[in-house]
């Protein structure tokens, strides 16, 4: 094997890691606002996920049974409806169950637990316990050559340009928005929140819908490079709660550094390495760095 070849190799694998660290970072995102900005401990994020994969899916499946010339079309509408179902799913969620629990991340634990169990098995039934996945636009297949040897899938980079958008208006809205200003306000002081007039609780509903709306759009990228079944949200919640803590409760920065650096250790580690042991490898590499630095790799204050 040449150098060239290797370097292309090795370029391909870092692209790969570049297409987890997209879904990754946009489940982070999501649970970075829930649990970083909210102290929530939301066990039923990946199934906010999965309501977003099987937005696309059903879709794709009605775009190709009633208007097949609109196939081309159908995927950035389904980003949108995935982000607004999850949301009104995550608003009811926030206003059923979590407002009855905060201050109590245990008990938010085990409450999200089981309501992700039950989101599980109402997929199961409604839409069968297969995996399944749509109709990627032709827009969206092949792959791009900038060199010989060299091929980048257009999906990835997609998913990509997705991402970049997605952190890049979530930052917006929590640094130059209204919301972004009552969400800081109600994290520093809850009690002087109030008193200056913010709706505190209207605060942490939308907080929570935005959240899950986020974690709808994860889904809708996820459908581009895997296929989706009941339980394909639960794959992630792990890895999503060690973005979060990995860069540091309520540091939007620390969940971008945290999502990179972990997608890219167990990518390339997996070239050398089973899928395995590259997990164990990395899981291994985050837990030494929390040892030496517990609060993460960017320390922010969190809500008390």
């Amino acid at each position: 094997m040449t150098i060239s070849e290797m370097m292309n190799i090795g370029l391909m694998q870092g692209f790969a890691g570049l297409s987890l660290f997209s879904v990754l970072l946009l489940m982070g995102l999501g649970l970075a606002v829930i649990f970083g900005q909210m102290g929530v401990i939301n066990m039923a994020h990946g199934e906010f996920m999965t309501i977003g994969a099987y937005t696309t899916f059903l879709g794709s499946t009605m775009a190709e049974k009633y208007a097949p010339n609109l196939i081309a079309y159908y995927f950035p509408v389904a980003i949108l409806l995935a982000f607004c179902l999850a949301f009104i799913v995550g608003w009811i969620t926030e206003w059923a169950l979590i407002r009855h629990l905060y201050k109590r991340p245990l008990d938010t634990l085990l409450a999200t637990w089981g309501l992700s169990l039950g989101m599980q098995q109402f997929f199961r039934t409604a839409i069968g316990p297969k995996e399944v996945s749509p109709t990627l636009p032709d827009w969206l297949m092949g792959s791009w050559s900038p060199h010989e040897g060299l091929d980048i899938p257009i999906n990835g980079m997609f998913v990509m340009g997705l991402t970049t958008i997605v952190t890049a208006l979530l930052l917006l809205a929590l640094y130059r928005a209204r919301w972004g200003l009552r969400v800081r306000a109600t994290v520093s002081n809850r009690v002087m929140a109030n008193a200056i007039g913010i709706n505190t609780q209207k605060t942490d509903r939308l907080t929570f819908a935005i959240g899950c709306g986020i974690a709808g759009i994860a889904g809708a990228a996820f459908t581009t490079i895997g296929s989706t079944g009941p339980t394909s949200g639960s794959l992630y919640i792990v890895d999503s709660f060690l973005v979060v803590t990995f860069g540091g409760a309520a540091s939007l920065l620390g969940t971008v550094a945290s999502a990179f650096g972990i997608a890219q250790t167990q990518s390339i580690a997996e070239f050398f390495l089973s899928g395995s042991n590259a997990k164990v490898l990395t899981l291994m590499l985050v837990i030494t760095i929390l040892m030496i630095r517990p609060q993460g790799l960017f320390a922010a204050k969190v809500r008390r």
